[in-house]
C-alpha cells in the first residue's frame, strides 16, 4: 500500500499533476462528540471523506464515504466551506500522483450505525472536541473542525 504524504506551502513539495473533488464530513453525535477516523495510509486523524465519483452528487459521495470508512450512515446537515488551496498538495506514492486540495467539506448527523474500521481507516471513534487538538492530524483537518465550528453559519471559500 502507497502512502499519504500532505504538503503546504512547503518549497520542495512536489508539484501538483491533478484536481480531484473531494468531500469530508463533520459528524457529530449527540453528545457534541465528532467522528474521527485514524487514516490507514498516513496514520493521521481525519474527518471521513474521499473522492467525488463520476454520477454522484457531493452530498452522495459524502454519505457514502462515511458509510465505507467509518460504518456510520449519516444525514447532510450543512455546508464548512470548499477548500482548494494550491500551496496544499497531497502526494499518493502508490501512483506518484500529487493532487492540489480541493474539498468541499459538509456537517452532518449520526442517522444509525456503530463506528467500524475499514480498509482505508485503522481506528474509527467518537472524539470530544477538547481532546481534537491532542490528536496526529494534517493542519489542513484541524482548520476544517475549527471552521465547523463557527457560529456564523457563513461557508469558507479557500
Amino acid at each position: 500500500m502507497g502512502r499519504r504524504i500532505d504538503y503546504y506551502d512547503d518549497p520542495n513539495a512536489p508539484k501538483a499533476n491533478s484536481l480531484v473533488p473531494s468531500v469530508n464530513v463533520v459528524v457529530e453525535n449527540d453528545k457534541g462528540e465528532i467522528l474521527m477516523i485514524r487514516r490507514t495510509d498516513n496514520e493521521n486523524w481525519a474527518l471521513p471523506g474521499g473522492a467525488i465519483d463520476l454520477g454522484e452528487s457531493v452530498t452522495q459521495a459524502a454519505i457514502r464515504e462515511t458509510k465505507e470508512e467509518t460504518g456510520i450512515d449519516v444525514e447532510i446537515t450543512g455546508l464548512v466551506g470548499i477548500y482548494s488551496d494550491p500551496k496544499h498538495v497531497i502526494h499518493y506514492t502508490s501512483n506518484n500522483e500529487v493532487r492540489q486540495e480541493f474539498s468541499v467539506v459538509l456537517t452532518a448527523r449520526h442517522v444509525e450505525g456503530q463506528p467500524t474500521p475499514s480498509s482505508e481507516s485503522s481506528q474509527v471513534r467518537w472524539i470530544q472536541l477538547s481532546k481534537i487538538p491532542d490528536l496526529q492530524m494534517d493542519p489542513s483537518m484541524h482548520l476544517r473542525i475549527k471552521n465547523s465550528r463557527k457560529s456564523n453559519n457563513s461557508p469558507v471559500v479557500k
